[in-house]
């Protein structure tokens, strides 16, 4: 195991340049780099400005800012979303996190309002959130889709402040969560098209630039299966299924990729959404889908919830050991 930063990939000599100089030869190279942000994907906003209206997108600090800007926020102030375009990072995570503010709010702030401001006409689960934003957050939610201005939104860090249809309003708190890529390293490899990700073979996640480069997650460009952390972990069984043939010529099964995403609206109230997929030749394929029905009663949310625990003690066991 080497520890570093892959800084460039030749793919004609099979090599890997590190930050540190060191250069790594190979024989079959995988890519999970996950996402970069696209600049200018929402004008005023540059990467520089995410110490003012952070993204949060990527864990660590930029999540702790959030955290202590919302906790920050004065009685009855506002909190501005602007959501991201397609394809992005985990599709319900957006709302999910409003969710979460809300809950928060509802405690410490409940005079303070929430706006999403969103370029999309409809999201992952909209009438779950909502009908859970309705039920227990009374009028705090309030999403701006691209007919009321949503997709033509600017932001000015400097005065904290939202511009949306040309009007300009002050909030308080501003989480701005940009249009994605895949992760740099994919770009320099040289595996992406024109729509910044990475297209692969859905029998074998193997890059349709180079059949000894595989590309997983959130970088692939695939076909319908979202971008998560349960659509990673099933690409990269596949994957690895696809190596250990080519290297050893052991047989290979056919593809099966499956995912499902959790999200909490309140406290052990969590709605799920998922389905099964088949390679076709030109995507990965939805076969079989499910969603949570609005309505559901209070212990039947609670083991969605449960069960959502159970997943990630799972899959963490699984890649981590």
């Amino acid at each position: 195991m080497v520890t570093g930063r892959a800084a460039g990939v030749d793919r004609a000599a099979r090599t890997i340049t590190l930050q540190s100089g060191e250069v790594l030869t190979y024989d079959k190279l995988v890519l999970s780099p996950g996402i970069d942000f696209r600049e200018g994907s929402v004008p005023g906003w540059t990467l520089a400005d995410a110490e003012v209206m952070p993204h949060a997108w990527k864990a660590g600090p930029q999540t702790e800012l959030l955290k202590a800007q919302v906790l920050a926020m004065p009685q009855g102030g506002v909190f501005a979303m602007v959501a991201p375009p397609n394809p992005y990072r985990c599709p319900p995570g957006p709302y999910e996190r409003v969710s979460m503010v809300a809950h928060l709010l509802k405690q410490s702030n409940p005079g303070a309002k929430i706006l999403i401001l969103d370029p999309k006409e409809k999201y992952s689960k909209q009438a779950l959130f909502e009908e859970g934003w309705g039920l227990h957050y009374d009028g705090m939610v309030e999403w701006i889709g691209p007919e009321f201005g949503g997709a033509a939104v600017e932001v000015r860090p400097a005065t904290m402040e939202v511009v949306v249809e040309g009007e300009a309003q002050k909030v308080d708190v501003c989480n701005v969560i940009p249009g994605q890529v895949a992760g740099q390293i994919a770009a320099l490899a040289g595996v992406t098209d024109d729509s910044g990700y990475a297209p692969v073979d859905p029998a074998t996640m193997a890059s349709r630039v180079d059949p000894d480069v595989w590309v997983l997650g959130d970088a692939a460009a695939q076909g319908d299966m979202p971008k998560s952390a349960f659509s990673a972990n099933s690409q990269a069984k596949v994957a690895a299924m696809s190596i250990r043939a080519a290297l050893t010529g052991s047989r290979a099964f056919p593809a099966k990729y499956s995912n499902t995403c959790w999200s909490l609206i309140s406290p052990e109230n969590a709605v799920k959404v998922g389905a099964a997929y088949e390679p076709t030749p030109e995507k990965i394929a939805s076969v079989e889908s499910f969603i949570s029905d609005t309505g559901e009663d209070a212990a039947l949310r609670k083991a969605t919830y449960e069960e959502s625990l159970g997943w990630y003690a799972g899959i963490t066991a699984d890649i981590f050991g």
